[in-house]
């Protein structure tokens, strides 16, 4: 999958992953009771931050990485009827798995 919008400096384009419909037990979540994601897959990386000396720092996560995100991190966005994240890099606390 190819999105055209490339992130700038330490920024990233996260997919959050949908939460299910049904849960244990058989009980249906109506979209507005459900939480914001936590979890997303990391589509682009942005051009990377420099430090003082003007050296750039190579990113921690990478394309393909799933992650656990801040739960009101990031800025969201829609392409091509996709939500997206764009968010810093410290606004993802791990990668998962």
């Amino acid at each position: 999958m190819a999105i055209n919008v490339k992130p700038l400096g330490d920024r990233v384009i996260v997919q959050p992953l949908e939460e299910k419909e049904v849960k244990k037990g058989g009980i249906i979540i109506p979209d507005t009771a459900k939480e914001k994601p936590q979890e997303g897959t990391v589509v682009a990386l942005g051009t990377g931050k420099l430090d003082d000396n003007g050296k750039k720092i190579d990113f921690n996560v990478k394309v393909g990485d799933k992650v656990l995100i801040s739960k009101y991190g990031g800025t969201e966005i829609k392409i091509d009827g996709e939500n997206y994240l764009i968010m810093r890099e410290d606004d993802i606390l791990g990668i998962i798995g």
